[in-house]
């Protein structure tokens, strides 16, 4: 498993934790904000382990305005990081996930595509996007057995309800939702894992939510 990041110390932090749970990774450290640069990602990771499976696009930027306060500077940045890197990292796996094998891409989404608040309007267009493009590509790379779905986050915006354990995570935010609890990182970790695996091989072009009931309920 590659695992990629723009700071060499998260990216050692996270190939330490895979090895002592008795994984194996290795690291990867480039910047996805350009097309180069998750070109050159995928690369590596294909030539380390000797074959290319599984892409997850997780990298986000994230900063919340409201209308007059948007910047051209966050706009851009933020779309960069959070749907071009999308494009780029599908585009990028699928050239070299191998033709007979195909493969699967999972892309992190978020229930702000689904459900917005004040203040998210870049955040949730550009989510909004990550679902349309995550259909389109299903269609299209389907013929060549590459399946595209995404998982769709509780974002956590400032004051509101959280859905999963996060250092931003709301403190009592677990009562706003049908599910006790907030959610686990580990609890992603296996909807993102399931995705990838073979046991959803006929599963493609969907958005699994994965928030604790929160955006669907109201309590």
């Amino acid at each position: 498993m590659g695992v990629n990041d723009l700071k060499q110390e998260l990216v050692d932090d996270a190939v330490a934790a895979i090895e002592a749970a008795g994984g194996k990774a290795f690291p990867v450290v480039r910047n996805v904000a350009t097309r180069e640069g998750i070109a050159q990602a995928v690369r590596q990771a294909a030539e380390h382990g000797s074959r290319f499976d599984i892409l997850v696009n997780n990298a986000a930027w994230v900063r919340y305005q409201h209308v007059p306060d948007i910047m051209p500077e966050t706009l851009d940045r933020m779309l960069d990081i959070g749907f071009k890197a999308v494009v780029w990292g599908m585009q990028a796996a699928a050239e070299a996930m191998d033709g007979e094998r195909g493969g699967a891409i999972v892309n992190v989404a978020s229930t702000a595509a689904l459900k917005s608040a004040p203040g998210s309007v870049v955040y949730s267009g550009i989510k909004a996007g990550v679902l349309g493009i995550t259909r389109a590509a299903a269609a299209e790379l389907g013929a060549r057995g590459i399946r595209v779905n995404a998982v769709a986050l509780r974002p956590c915006p400032p004051k509101a309800p959280s859905a999963t354990a996060t250092p931003n995570a709301t403190p009592g935010a677990s009562r706003a939702r049908p599910w006790a609890g907030l959610g686990t990182v580990d609890d992603v970790a296996g909807a993102i894992a399931f995705l990838a695996s073979d046991e959803a091989r006929f599963i493609t072009a969907q958005a699994l939510v994965v928030d604790g009931g929160i955006t669907f309920t109201t309590l």
